[in-house]
């Protein structure tokens, strides 16, 4: 018995005990002497457990365990073969009997052989003969389906291999014999191979008709055989002989994109990428050349390797210009601008297997290609405390970090870059040697783009170099790192954050990925920066609670004064130009001035300490937001109700309406060449005198008298002219309180947008377009009882500020060694003794 082929598996070798020879399927040329009679047995490999084999001199099959070597019982036979899966080993002894043999697996029937040189097909069911046909007279010595179950191949003893085709009417329902279309080839001849047959697809095969069609895509029987067992042997993951059968394809049939197709797939599973992406073009050229619609549609699903490379390229820069300008790549030590990081990608198999998967899928979802990129340009970044000898940019420019002498800073940096590709990330940044800090336009725009590098970060290392290994819960508290300015950003910015030892070991121990959830290092860490917990672990950027925001840096220190400010710029979502040298007050002045005119909130103007020449109502140093913001008496919700209650008997409805109207459409506060447009309720004051006290101490204290207002304390170091209304001055000094719009307890319209999505949507069924005099006498009330709450919370005691007009009619404001409280005479009359101004602040 000869096996031609498997249907869905690979026959690895034909062997011939007669002659001794080994003959591979996929060549079908002779070796050693040419084959006389009948060989004696035939092995047949099944998966990668068990080989078929059959031998003539006793009629009998034997299963062999392809690990073991052990055989099962035998079964008396002479042919065999296997159902198209694999499923269950079929065999006869003569024509009259064709059975299943047990077997622990399953499947369904082929065909089978006579020796009255015929071939039929046979149901199980009741062995039934439902086509037969026949070549010779010689008898018919095998006979198999081919790997995909689409042609029928036969051997005869003539050494002659059939391929076998039907005619019209088999398409009939009653059982149809086929015929042998007229082309044999001889498979011994040494200097053959076997030449164009039709190829044969089997549609249907069943009790009652067998569907014969031709088809086109290869046009030999052996670039079939080869295809065919080229599929079979990449399913048993056998790439290179896979490949092997492949290229024997290209050479038999070097204008199809089959051959290509299948070296393609093998190289891929070799994971040889580079050599696969070159298979894959090969086989879009033989598809482009190709005629015929149904080769047409199958080029519509792959992309040019162009194309690829352009939607790749696309999604890189998009990528990119998000991150740093310089990367330190991780494998290679070296230091990569965006060009030599975009040409480190191109040599990965990250990059190959990327641009294939695009290839091959043209419906390939963007998102998914762009996850692909961002995986492969995640970056690691360092948060430390200089030390001395850092390694700038140009101690490192064009060497690898890890052949540099391990001295200084170097150490610190070959040890984090070690780190991050330990942990896997091909890039890791670090501020000492990423920078060009000689360039100031690229110094600039890093500084600005600082926090948004954090916060894309796949994961921020913070390196203690002041705490020894083993350290106990504490001393993360107590570490220099722990009093940095720019330390700020650092650990709030990122979403993945681990804290690491002087000997690069977790802090505490702590081996999870990301510190960030453990609650011991972000108990301490509130505990040591005054930052809630839920603060650190989810941060979001913005103007919201400023005052605290700028009590948090307090007490910090920049090597470069003027960092304090700009290590704020991203906590705050602001963007100003990076001016070293402007000096500190002058960079804090800025930052503040931002946050006024662009939020409204005048919260950074409640400070205790020196004015700053940038504006006097803003402080010198960040050091005056150290102390918490004043503490007012707290108003209950049933005092402010009683108030109301007794104001309604004093304060008519539209006296009432008509502050409430006056003070909604004030403006908001407003900077403009360092000068504060400052909307406030003016208390003009009538009486300035000083206390007696020593005099060589630097500030004094006097006592200050206003309309409306009860008298108010003021320590400071200017001297102020004593003045009283019998004694009048021509300077003119103002109590004012500022003016603070979360007074009208309006909602928070930002805190709402971002709760939108918890919303269901409004029905417009339920808008009227009018409403009832019931409705408006409840509208009317509701604004009545707004404008009372109003008046009540304007009577209480408020942060005041205190005023020196100028010559040119502008206002400076007195700093004072603390808060000033100030705290309205009358509440009912609160209404009618209102000066509203907007006034003009230096």
């Amino acid at each position: 018995m000869t096996r031609l082929s498997s249907s869905s598996r690979c026959i690895r070798r034909l062997l011939s005990v007669g002659n001794s020879a080994i003959v591979p399927a996929s060549t079908w040329k002779q070796s050693g002497q040419p084959l006389k009679g009948f060989p004696l047995r035939v092995h047949h490999l099944i998966s990668h457990r068990f080989s078929a084999q059959a031998q003539v001199s006793d009629s009998k099959i034997i299963l062999i365990n392809a690990k073991s070597t052990s055989a099962t019982s035998p079964y008396t036979s002479h042919n065999v073969t296997w159902t198209p899966d694999h499923g269950k080993l079929l065999e006869c002894t003569f024509a009259s009997t064709w059975k299943q043999v047990a077997h622990p697996l399953a499947g369904t029937p082929i065909a089978s052989t006579f020796f009255d040189s015929k071939v039929g097909f046979r149901r199980l069911s009741d062995r039934r003969t439902f086509t037969a046909f026949q070549r010779s007279a010689l008898s018919t010595s095998c006979v198999t389906l081919s790997m995909d179950n689409k042609r029928i191949l036969s051997g005869c003893r003539d050494k002659i291999i059939s391929d076998w085709a039907a005619p019209d009417d088999a398409l009939t329902e009653t059982p149809a014999s086929l015929f042998l279309i007229q082309r044999h080839v001889s498979i011994l001849d040494s200097d053959s191979t076997i030449r164009a047959c039709f190829v044969l697809q089997i549609l249907e095969i069943n009790s009652k008709t067998i569907t014969v069609q031709p088809c086109s895509i290869l046009n030999s029987v052996s670039g079939t055989i080869f295809a065919n067992r080229s599929k079979a042997k990449l399913e048993q993951s056998l790439w290179e002989d896979a490949l092997l059968d492949a290229q024997k394809v290209i050479e038999l049939e070097p204008s199809s994109h089959v051959g290509y197709q299948l070296k393609h797939t093998a190289l891929h599973g070799a994971r040889r990428y580079r050599e696969a992406i070159e298979a894959f073009q090969n086989m879009l050229a033989k598809l482009d050349s190709a005629r015929g619609m149904q080769i047409r549609k199958l080029r519509d699903k792959y992309v040019s390797p162009s194309r690829a490379e352009g939607i790749i390229q696309k999604l890189t820069d998009v990528q990119l210009q998000s991150a740093p300008l310089r990367l330190l790549n991780t494998n290679t030590g070296l230091l990569c601008g965006r060009e030599a990081q975009i040409s480190a990608f191109k040599t990965t198999t990250e990059y190959e297997q990327l641009l294939l998967s695009i290839m091959k899928h043209a419906d390939l979802p963007m998102e998914r290609i762009a996850d692909a990129v961002a995986t492969y340009f995640r970056y690691a970044m360092l948060s430390h405390r200089w030390g001395e000898n850092e390694p700038l940019l140009h101690d490192i420019q064009d060497n690898v970090v890890y052949e540099l002498k391990a001295v200084g800073g170097l150490v610190k940096l070959q040890s984090f870059s070690k780190l991050a590709r330990h942990v896997g990330y091909h890039w890791a940044w670090i501020d000492t040697c990423c920078i060009d800090q000689n360039n100031y336009v690229e110094l600039q725009n890093s500084l600005n783009s600082m926090f948004s590098w954090y916060r894309r970060s796949a994961l921020m290392v913070v390196y203690l170099s002041d705490v020894p290994p083993s350290s106990k819960s504490g001393a993360l508290a107590k570490s220099v790192w722990n009093t940095r300015g720019w330390t700020v950003p650092e650990f709030l910015a990122p979403k993945v954050i681990r804290f690491y030892q002087k000997d690069w070991t977790p802090y505490l121990d702590d081996h999870s990925p990301n510190h960030k959830e453990s609650v011991e290092i972000m108990d301490e860490l509130e505990d040591a920066t005054g930052i809630y917990e839920r603060v650190l672990v989810a941060f979001q950027p913005g103007m919201k609670d400023a005052r605290q925001k700028l009590q948090w840096v307090s007490t910090r220190a920049t090597t470069i004064p003027e960092d304090i400010a700009y290590s704020l710029f991203g906590i705050f979502g602001i963007h100003l130009p990076i001016l070293y040298g402007e000096n500190a007050q002058n960079a804090l002045g800025r930052l503040l001035q931002e946050i006024v005119a662009r939020s409204g909130d005048i919260t950074p103007l409640d400070w205790v300490g020196q004015p700053s020449e940038f504006n006097s109502c803003l402080p010198a140093h960040i050091s005056s937001y150290a102390a918490p913001p004043r503490a007012l008496p707290y108003l209950s919700e049933d005092r402010i109700q009683t108030a109301v209650s007794s104001l309604r008997h004093t304060v008519a409805v539209d006296q009432a309406s008509k502050l409430y109207d006056q003070l909604v459409n004030m403006s908001a506060p407003r900077f403009a060449n360092c000068r504060l447009r400052l909307p406030c309720i003016v208390f003009p004051v009538t009486e300035v005198r000083r206390r007696s006290g020593p005099d060589q101490e630097a500030s004094s204290t006097y006592t200050v008298k206003a309309d409306g207002l009860d008298d108010v304390s003021i320590t400071t170091e200017e001297n102020l002219i004593q003045f009283s209304r019998l004694r009048p001055t021509r300077r003119t000094f103002l109590l004012v309180r500022p003016w603070d719009r979360r007074l009208l307890e309006l909602p928070d319209f930002a805190d709402d947008e971002e709760n939108l999505g918890d919303c269901p949507p409004l029905d417009d069924s339920d808008e009227s377009t009018g409403g009832s005099p019931g409705e408006e006498e409840i509208t009317d009330s509701e604004s009545y009882s707004r404008a009372l709450r109003l008046i009540v919370r304007l009577g209480q005691p408020f942060g005041a500020f205190l005023l020196a007009q100028q010559r040119g009619g502008e206002y400076k404001r007195i700093a004072s060694d603390h808060d000033i409280i100030a705290r309205v005479k009358d509440v009912t009359s609160v209404h009618s003794m209102m000066d509203l101004r907007t006034l003009e602040i230096l």
